[in-house]
């Protein structure tokens, strides 16, 4: 993975000590909350409450025309149609309408398009499959708003419309009996970061015209996981309605959540907003992505727990499949970057592969860009020459502008600063890498470095379930309030032991007398470039876990370095390095002298050579040799023939005789740049 910086952040003490007084609550969670900018009595107290304060749904604009026309079409019995998305958020939001309508007694039948014929959204071929069913009316859920031929369509065929989305509106509405987005300027609603789901429920409890509460007792495990899935913001009203969600998903769930808590293997331990985000929506997702989002709408409307925990098992096996894919694409992309280093290189790394499953490339998009900290697009090349990309970036570099400016080269291209979309053809795809990489040359040099922020340092002293109980108070976990990660300083590390059939490793630390066993998830003994006796610092979360009847504190392990690294160095030779490859003039150290080859090499040998990152090589080093001096070196070992590069590993070579060194390519070009006799 590549380097992050890390960031502790700050609070005011003072402010912290005040809150903790006035609200009677622990003086570590009042530090935690100011950290958090909730920093007075009346926003803790909001955040903190068990209890929420939802609005009215008619603060939304159109929502009484909404209510009105499907009012309507309840009184004549016409035949309803929900407009769904192949999503955790869309599927949950069709669920949720199917059967609130289907209580009613409605006529009511639902569709999801198929993200691998259909596509995002609406379109004419699905709008003519509803409309031979005998709808009179559609109503969409996430999505629709951007609809504005295929709402034109809908009018034409003589059906009607009733959209409700939470993506940002354009400058032009569909046309339809009501449009119920959050976004809409002209909505009297103070929270507006609803997902799809959210504005659903709201939908929902305007037809009911009845208490919040009752609604939420029907439908508030749908609206938490949607919620959670679609990684809106949980705050607000999506807080309130996420909690009420977990209470019901742990007390009094529907059969097909809880056949899913089992297929998940988690039908007995209380389920956190954590376990809802990587247990049950990737599961919900994995249909939609590799097969039919209805399967998951199947499972979350069955009546019948034995045909629920089949159904539940079959998402279970499209995960599985989703994560063999995967891995498969990752190998193959690694394998590409292992033969053609270059394509690494660059500021935003684009790869193409026949047969990349459309329906994973993003998730290995995000993938692509924690291993090396830059922007990377991922193009699935279908047997049919259709090209479909997906983009993930980094934050400060914004991958929709950067990719509108090659719109020309494009069949088709959607998103938002940090995920997009794209169509394009086979033969435009180098042409792309080439003048994508142009604009980010021109716009960002060198990338923005990722980060990680830690709430605060960590004292071992701390380390018990009394801490995670305390920190329940923060919960539930999600965008905009992040599960908390702590920076453990200057620890032992003791052992490194293999788990998961190898593919996850449990380290154990020591610190003033303490030990700790710590898992690190997707990471190979054989990955980890550290050994007994290394004094390391890591980023840690801590949960606990149910055995026996007794519960144990557990220890995740975000990220690890050695103890004592320089980051602003780091990052400052690493931008110096990439500013002198562009041709510019820098400040920092360079050329790699005669001292410092004898240095880096002797290092290498003594090691074997080298297994790990190339970071992890610089660190190794201790920071004496500059991050420009180090990849210049290895260049002129690799053309010396002392050592071979396969991606980032180091092998040394067996050579005879001493190795002029002054004479390769490499130095030369050096000192001819730098003026060096």
């Amino acid at each position: 993975m590549s380097h992050k910086k890390w960031i502790v952040a700050d609070a005011d003490k003072e402010k912290a000590s005040l809150l903790s007084e006035k609200l009677n609550i622990d003086p570590f969670i009042a530090f935690l909350l100011v950290s958090r900018g909730i920093d007075d009595e009346l926003s803790a107290s909001d955040f903190l409450s068990s209890s929420c304060a939802f609005s009215s749904p008619y603060s939304l604009k159109d929502m009484d025309k909404a209510v009105s026309r499907i009012n309507k079409a309840l009184e004549k019995d016409e035949r309803i149609c929900i407009y769904g998305d192949y999503d955790c958020d869309g599927v949950t939001s069709t669920a949720l309408l199917y059967t609130f309508f289907e209580s009613l007694g409605a006529d009511v039948i639902y569709f999801i398009p198929n993200r691998l014929t259909d596509g995002y959204g609406m379109n004419m071929s699905a709008i003519d499959k509803i409309k031979a069913q005998g709808t009179n009316l559609i109503i969409t859920v996430d999505n629709g708003i951007s609809a504005i031929d295929e709402a034109e369509y809908i009018y034409s065929l003589g059906m009607e419309l009733v959209v409700t989305d939470h993506h940002q509106v354009g400058d032009v509405l569909p046309k339809a009996c009501a449009v119920v987005n959050p976004h809409r300027e002209d909505n009297s609603i103070r929270f507006r970061d609803f997902a799809g789901v959210g504005v659903a429920f709201k939908l929902a409890c305007a037809v009911y015209d009845g208490e919040v509460e009752e609604m939420l007792e029907q439908y508030a495990d749908l609206v938490a996981i949607g919620t959670i899935g679609d990684v809106v913001a949980l705050k607000g009203e999506n807080r309130g309605l996420v909690k009420a969600g977990l209470e019901l998903i742990n007390t009094d769930s529907r059969i097909g959540i809880a056949a899913l808590r089992a297929a998940a293997g988690n039908s007995e331990n209380e389920l956190n907003a954590v376990d809802i985000a990587f247990q049950l929506c990737p599961r919900i997702n994995a249909a939609g992505r590799m097969d039919s989002a209805d399967k998951a709408l199947d499972l979350l409307i069955c009546d019948d727990y034995e045909d629920a925990r089949f159904k539940a098992e079959q998402l279970n096996l499209e995960n599985t499949h989703r994560h063999e894919v995967e891995s498969n694409i990752i190998d193959d992309i690694k394998q590409m970057i292992s033969d053609n280093s270059s394509l690494a290189d660059e500021r935003v790394i684009v790869i193409a592969g026949k047969g990349y499953h459309h329906g994973v490339i993003g998730i290995v998009a995000s993938h692509i860009v924690s291993v090396y900290g830059k922007p990377a697009i991922i193009i699935g090349i279908d047997d049919d020459g259709k090209c479909t990309g997906s983009a993930r970036s980094v934050d400060g570099f914004n991958i929709f502008e950067a990719i509108s400016a090659c719109a020309d080269l494009l069949t088709h291209f959607g998103g938002h600063p940090l995920a997009a979309g794209l169509g394009i053809e086979a033969d435009n795809i180098d042409l792309f890498r080439q003048r994508i990489n142009s604009y980010a040359m021109d716009i960002c040099p060198v990338m923005p470095a990722q980060s990680i922020t830690l709430d605060c340092k960590l004292s071992p002293f701390y380390l018990n379930t009394d801490l995670v109980d305390n920190l329940a108070y923060l919960e539930p976990y999600g965008a905009d309030n992040p599960q908390p990660i702590f920076g453990l300083f200057n620890v032992r590390l003791m052992s490194v032991t293999p788990i998961g059939d190898g593919k996850h490793i449990r380290i154990e630390v020591q610190k003033k007398g303490q030990t700790f066993k710590i898992v690190k998830f997707r990471t190979t003994a054989d990955e980890f470039p550290y050994k007994k006796g290394d004094n390391i610092d890591l980023a840690i979360r801590v949960s606990k876990n149910l055995f026996k009847g007794r519960y144990y504190l557990s220890i995740r392990c975000e990220d690890v370095r050695l103890n004592g690294i320089d980051d602003d160095r780091y990052f400052a030779e690493k931008s110096e390095f990439e500013f002198f490859r562009l041709g510019k003039d820098v400040q920092g150290s360079v050329y790699p002298d005669r001292a410092c080859l004898a240095a880096i090499y002797r290092f290498l040998k003594q090691n074997n050579g080298w297994l790990y990152s190339f970071d992890d090589l610089y660190f190794a080093l201790g920071q004496n040799i500059s991050y420009a001096q180090l990849s210049f070196a290895l260049d002129t070992f690799d053309e010396a023939g002392l050592i071979s590069l396969d991606g980032e590993k180091i092998i040394i070579n067996k050579t005879e005789g001493k190795a002029d060194l002054e004479n390769t390519n490499v130095i030369k070009t050096l000192k001819g740049r730098l003026n060096i006799e």
